[in-house]
């Protein structure tokens, strides 16, 4: 219960320090260079956050589950890293192809 309380705390900052910019998004390589911890799960229910993937910057809003991947690290906002685990994961998320059903679940 403490450590969803500390997610939920970081969560929470995170959105408030990044609601003014576009939700731009960078994967990194390597978990030490990353802000957050990604699982993507199969099941909507399982889920934290549902992101829709867009092609255009200016539709991706704080935290609001619209995500525009960038190429480069210095262009984004947030810099994640795939997780295979759901144990070691910030933010469990899953995809979709629906701009309507992003955001936060839980």
């Amino acid at each position: 219960m403490r450590n969803l309380r500390m997610i939920l705390a970081v969560v929470g900052l995170f959105c408030i320090v990044t609601d003014a910019e576009a939700q731009k998004v960078f994967v990194t390589k390597y978990k030490s260079d990353a802000d957050v911890v990604v699982y993507e799960t199969k099941y909507k229910s399982d889920a934290d956050l549902i992101v829709f993937e867009t092609t255009y910057k200016s539709e991706a809003k704080g935290c609001s589950g619209m995500w525009y991947f960038t190429e480069y690290k210095s262009d984004a906002d947030v810099k994640i890293w795939y997780t295979e685990y759901k144990s070691d994961a910030n933010w469990i998320i899953w995809k979709t192809k629906y701009k309507a059903e992003a955001g936060w679940k839980k």
